[in-house]
């Protein structure tokens, strides 16, 4: 009971010393209207918000999502090669990754991976 009494005053003080100094040490020296304004992704926080979406931002975000569930499903099989059988292991890795090509020229046909009109 004694070590408490002692030592929880210390730890109050030194808490509050570290809050004290981080408040001052992280104020911003220019506010800045642009700085405080909220971000949007795809959008000018200062412009009207009424304009319509960019439907082509929303198909680079999806498309962004799709590649990068795919590169965490290719990243184990090097792993898998050595607790499976070699053939299992071929034609199971060989399928997946020309399911993801096939996908990737459908999507390069459709002209989805167009980063500018």
């Amino acid at each position: 009971m004694f070590l408490l009494i002692t030592i929880l005053p210390m730890i109050l003080c030194i808490s509050m010393i570290v809050m004290i100094l981080s408040h001052f040490f992280a104020k911003k020296l220019i506010e800045n209207r642009e700085k405080n304004s909220p971000f949007e992704c795809g959008f000018n926080p200062m412009s009207s918000p009424r304009l319509p979406f960019s439907l082509r931002f929303f198909l680079i975000a999806i498309i962004f999502l799709i590649f990068d569930v795919e590169i965490a499903l290719i990243l184990p099989i090097p792993i898998i090669f050595y607790y499976s059988n070699l053939l299992t292991w071929s034609i199971t890795s060989i399928s997946f990754i020309m399911i993801l090509l096939i996908g990737l020229y459908h999507e390069w046909n459709q002209g989805s991976l167009k980063w500018a009109l």
